[in-house]
């Protein structure tokens, strides 16, 4: 084939591929949770974020408004394996537990990772990333509601970025 030619393709998920971020949040008892996501982007001063609207991530950062996205570099990649298919939901909903995800209250310790305090917002940094963004939310928005079935199942949250630490 050569590089004019193009194929219509039917992918069961339209996953590019973007930057690892983990994402520390503060859960009710004051401890943090970190998730890796890679369902990012930026514009200027702000990300916006793809989530799960079931996630202990969503769920912390709608009651705190607040978060910290870790920018994971290449070499990083046995931390962010370690964190794979873990929850800090407790129970494991449903649709997790289906993918095999196991609660872990203690992420950092999980992942071997150690937490930096932030300036601006209560979830800590993570040392090891080479660039960590203090956020606070602007807007959060539903997705997917052409489809009713799956309608709030996954949302788009728009942060600001408060501070930049590289």
């Amino acid at each position: 084939m050569s590089s004019t030619e193009h194929t219509v393709i039917s992918p069961a998920i339209l996953y590019w591929g973007t930057p690892v971020v983990l994402i520390t949040s503060e859960n009710e008892d004051g401890t943090s949770n970190i998730s890796p996501i890679s369902s990012a982007w930026w514009l200027g001063h702000s990300c916006v974020l793809g989530l799960g609207a079931s996630s202990k991530t969503t769920e912390n950062i709608l009651r705190t408004n607040e978060c910290v996205l870790n920018l994971a570099s290449d070499s990083m990649a046995e931390y962010v394996n370690k964190l794979a298919y873990t929850t800090g939901s407790n129970p494991v909903p449903e649709s997790k537990a289906e993918r095999d995800y196991k609660f872990v209250k203690d992420k950092w310790t999980r992942a071997g990772l150690k937490p930096q305090p932030s300036s601006f917002v209560a979830p800590p940094r993570i040392a090891e990333c080479p660039v960590q963004m203090e956020c606070q939310v602007v807007q959060v928005n539903g997705l997917r509601k052409d489809l009713p079935d799956r309608a709030g199942l996954l949302l788009a949250i728009e942060v600001r970025v408060l501070r930049v630490h590289a």
